[in-house]
C-alpha cells in the first residue's frame, strides 16, 4: 500500500473508531448509570439502543450528503453534533435526558460510518481497498480492547460522567485531523446535487441489486452478532461467571483479538485467493464455529474458557467477512458510493438493532442463551451469503 494511502487508512481508522469508542467504553459503566439515575438495568440498556437506532438510520443523511458537498463538510457536521451530544451527556440529571443526548450522539457519530468507507471507494478499489479497510480494522478492532479497560479505570477514580467527558475531547481531536490532515477525495466535477429523484432512483438500483443486498445483509447479521454480544455479555461475564468490570474488559479484549488478526489477512487473502472465495470460507467458518459452540454450552461444557476460545475464532471469521463484504457491496456502485454507503450502513445497523429486540425476551443472563442467539446472527448471515453469491465458492 503506498504511504499516502497508508497515512490516510489511519487517520480514517482513528475517525472510525471514535464512534465503537462511544459505546465500549461504556459497557462496564451500565450498573453505575443504572444505580445513579434511579432506573433498572433494562432502562439503563436504552442508553444504547437509542443510539443504535438513530445511528443507524442517519446514515442516511451523510452518504447522500457527502456525494453533494464532499467528504469533509459532512465529518465536520457530524462530529461536531457529537462532540455537543457527549457534553450533554456527561450533566445528563436524567435517564430522559441520558437516552436523549446518547440518541444525538448516535446522529453524529453516524457520519463516521457512513462517510469514510466512500472516502476508501474514492482512492481505491477491489484488493487495494480491502487492504486500506483491513488497515482501518486495526484501529477500530483495538477499541473492543481498549475501550471497556479504559472505560473501567475512569470508574476506579470517576465515574460514567468521566468517561463522557474523555470521549468530548476524542471527538475535539477528530475534528482537528478532519480539518489539518484528511485530504478531500472527491472532486468538484463528480459532486451529485441531493436531490429526491436521482436518490430514489439511486436506492431503486441498490435495493434490487441482489448481489448488494445479499453483501449488505452478511455485514448486518454480522454486525448483529457483535450487537447482541454488547448488550448481553457485561452481565454474562459478571453474573455468571463472577468477573469485576476489570476482569470482563480483559475478556472483551481477548475476543477482539481474533476480528483484529484476521482482518489484517483480508487484504492479502483477497489479493491470492479472490474476495468470493475468501468471503465463501470466512462466514462458513462463523457459522459452524458458532452453532458447534452453541450446541457444546448447551450439553453443558460452558465454562468461561470454551465461551470464550469459540467466541475468538468465530470472530476471527468475521475479521475476514466485515471489510470484504464492506468493499464487495461498494465495488460496482462507484458513482453513488456515498449513497451506497449509507444506505448499507442503515441496513446493517437496523438489522443488529432489530436483531437485539428479537433475542431480547429469551437473553436471561447466561453463556447459552448469548452464543445460541450469536450463532443466529451467524446462520442467518450465512443464508444471505447463499442467497447473494450464486454458487459459495469452498474449493
Amino acid at each position: 500500500m503506498r504511504d499516502p494511502l497508508f497515512r490516510m487508512a489511519l487517520v480514517l481508522g482513528v475517525l472510525s473508531a471514535v464512534g465503537p469508542f462511544a459505546i465500549d467504553m461504556y459497557l462496564p459503566a451500565l450498573p453505575q448509570v443504572a444505580a445513579d439515575l434511579g432506573t433498572t438495568e433494562a432502562g439503563a440498556a436504552l442508553t444504547l439502543t437509542s443510539y443504535f437506532i438513530v445511528f443507524g438510520i442517519a446514515q442516511m443523511i451523510y452518504g447522500p450528503m457527502a456525494d453533494a458537498i464532499g467528504r469533509k463538510k459532512p465529518l465536520l457536521i457530524g462530529v461536531s453534533i457529537f462532540t455537543l451530544a457527549t457534553v450533554a451527556a456527561a450533566l445528563a440529571p436524567t435517564l430522559g435526558w441520558l437516552i436523549a443526548a446518547r440518541a444525538v450522539q448516535g446522529l453524529g457519530a453516524a457520519t463516521l460510518m457512513a462517510v469514510p468507507r466512500a472516502v476508501i471507494r474514492d482512492v481505491a478499489t477491489g484488493p487495494e481497498a480491502a487492504k486500506v479497510m483491513s488497515t482501518i480494522m486495526i484501529v477500530i478492532a483495538v477499541s473492543p480492547m481498549l475501550a471497556p479497560l479504559t472505560g473501567s479505570l475512569v470508574m476506579a477514580w470517576g465515574g460514567w460522567r468521566e468517561i463522557f467527558a474523555i470521549l468530548a475531547v476524542a471527538a475535539l481531536i477528530s475534528l482537528a485531523l478532519i480539518l489539518f490532515v484528511l485530504p478531500e477525495t472527491l472532486a468538484p466535477e463528480h459532486r451529485r446535487p441531493v436531490s429526491l429523484a436521482p436518490m430514489l432512483s439511486g436506492a431503486r438500483r441498490l435495493l434490487t441489486d441482489r448481489r448488494f443486498m445479499g453483501l449488505t445483509m452478511i455485514g448486518g447479521f454480522g454486525m448483529a452478532s457483535f450487537f447482541v454480544f454488547l448488550s448481553s455479555a457485561s452481565f454474562v461475564y459478571t453474573r455468571q461467571y463472577g468477573l469485576s468490570p476489570t476482569g470482563f474488559s480483559l475478556a472483551f479484549a481477548v475476543n477482539a483479538i481474533g476480528f483484529f488478526t484476521a482482518s489484517q489477512f483480508a487484504g492479502p487473502m483477497a489479493q491470492r485467493h479472490g474476495m468470493e472465495r475468501v468471503i465463501s470460507l470466512a462466514i462458513t467458518g462463523f457459522a459452524g464455529i458458532m452453532i458447534a459452540l452453541a450446541l457444546i454450552v448447551w450439553l453443558g461444557l460452558d465454562a468461561l474458557p470454551v465461551v470464550m476460545a469459540g467466541l475468538f475464532l468465530g470472530n476471527a471469521c468475521l475479521g475476514l467477512v466485515m471489510p470484504t463484504a464492506m468493499v464487495m457491496s461498494l465495488d460496482p456502485h462507484p458513482d453513488i458510493a456515498g449513497l451506497a454507503s449509507s444506505l448499507g450502513g442503515t441496513f446493517q445497523m437496523l438489522t443488529g438493532g432489530l436483531m437485539i429486540a428479537l433475542t431480547g425476551p429469551f437473553m436471561d443472563n447466561s453463556a447459552a442463551s448469548m452464543v445460541t442467539a450469536i450463532a443466529t446472527c451467524a446462520a442467518l448471515a450465512w443464508c444471505a451469503a447463499a442467497a447473494s453469491l450464486p454458487r459459495l465458492r469452498l474449493a
